[in-house]
């Protein structure tokens, strides 16, 4: 297995002297806000170098935001091949990654105007990320980009939509272009997540993107419905953008509840559409998600989901992940967390090992992961989330380039939001 290039040593120190210049800046002149208070580090440059605070940003209501997330693993097993099995985004053992270089434009709809208004997103992110959140059909060089001499660091859009709100009733909105699925609970934004991990569900049961229309209506304030057609995948709609063949349609949607209180939510989302590759056949696929805050520091989340390829009965296959999500709050700017997931295979057409460059998938069998971790927040722009995580295996051995049936992770990142 080919070694690091000079190209993936000169990244770490790169990104070091980009922190080294944003920690200076906090010397400049003109800082209203203090460093400990601002929510990224375009807040503590001067006016004419934060583009948020430039008058025609502000008329046009564009905001342009972003983060750099960069952790290491280290894998006890001490695995030959240097991957952590199916483990994606922390796949690497003993190697610094720039996960996330990300940036986003935005122009957010004002549902307070009643009016016709418009509105969109285009997000950038390089990093080891970018190769798992790359869509399908898209022709090399014009959607995402895989960089030469370059084995881990490559480019993906993983986000790029127009939005419309409709004043009918209580105003529609329509999102049209390339975007994240409503699915699940984790994402691929890393400031989104709790832990620096991801769980097998996510990476392996889940749509990270859909291109196509997907439509919402809120008839209440504790109601939103959805409803949408996503297409240019092999995979029903699946990670697609718009590639030469259109015929492959897929519908996306559901519905999100929440009560008054605003410490219960239900979100229960799905997908249906046609699979053109082996197995081939009908796939129909959801994920509920409960949230409860028991009290102002303890919050649980719940997760099921379930996936299915009818086709005939040899090639019929399934999937089904479990999430148990417990989160407490010790002060404003630490957290304590646990997430245990057990997630089936039942065909052995979801999970690869490793996952950046497996060509076979592993044997049907069952994956189980406990997670626990701190989240640390010395200042609004910066987090730590250090993590120890313990996978097994049945039915296959899926860690140490198929030599063993379980593992041991330790990881931490550091995520500092611009």
């Amino acid at each position: 297995m080919a070694g690091r290039t000079s190209r993936d040593r000169l990244l770490p120190k790169t990104l070091a002297g980009i922190l080294l210049g944003l920690v200076q800046s906090r010397d400049l002149p003109a800082d209203p806000i203090s460093w400990s208070e601002a929510e990224g580090l375009l807040q503590l440059l001067p006016e004419t170098m934060d583009p948020n605070r430039w008058s025609w940003m502000e008329r046009s209501r564009l905001s342009f935001h972003g983060w750099l997330d960069a952790g290491i693993t280290h894998n006890f097993e001490n695995s030959s091949d240097r991957f952590n099995g199916p483990v994606t985004f922390s796949d690497r053992s003993g190697e610094l990654q720039a996960n996330q270089i990300y940036f986003y434009l935005e122009r957010s709809l004002d549902v307070l105007g009643g009016t016709w208004d418009f509105g969109g997103r285009v997000d950038f992110l390089f990093g080891t990320d970018a190769a798992f959140t790359q869509a399908f059909g898209d022709p090399k060089g014009n959607w995402d980009q895989r960089l030469t001499n370059n084995r881990f660091y490559e480019i993906a859009l993983p986000q790029a939509y127009v939005e419309i709100l409709f004043p009918i009733a209580q105003g529609i909105r329509a999102k049209l272009g390339h975007f994240y699925s409503i699915l699940g609970s984790e994402s691929v934004m890393a400031p989104e997540n709790f832990f620096y991990s991801h769980s097998y569900t996510m990476q392996f049961g889940e749509p990270f993107t859909h291109t196509g229309a997907l439509f919402s209506y809120a008839p209440s304030g504790t109601l939103n419905i959805s409803a949408g057609a996503v297409t240019g995948s092999r995979f029903a709609g699946w990670d697609g953008v718009f590639d030469r063949s259109l015929d492959n349609w897929a519908f996306l949607g559901g519905v999100t509840w929440a009560n008054t209180k605003g410490d219960t939510s239900l979100a229960l989302n799905g997908t249906h559409g046609t699979v053109t590759i082996a197995p081939e056949g009908e796939l129909n696929s959801y994920s509920l998600v409960i949230q409860h805050d028991w009290t102002d520091s303890l919050h649980q989340r719940i997760q099921q989901d379930y996936g299915r390829i009818d086709g005939n009965q040899a090639s019929s296959v399934d999937w089904l992940g479990l999430l148990q999500y417990l989160m407490y709050d010790l002060n404003p700017s630490l957290a304590l967390g646990i997430r245990a997931e057990w997630f089936r295979d039942n065909g052995g057409v979801r999970v690869l090992s490793p996952a950046r460059e497996a060509s076979t998938f592993l044997d049907p069998g069952s994956y189980y992961a406990i997670t626990a971790g701190l989240n640390w927040r010395p200042a609004a722009w910066l987090m730590l989330r250090p993590n120890l995580r313990y996978d097994w295996s049945e039915g296959t051995d899926a860690f140490s380039a198929g030599s063993r049936n379980s593992q041991l992770l330790f990881s931490a990142d550091i995520l500092l939001n611009f």
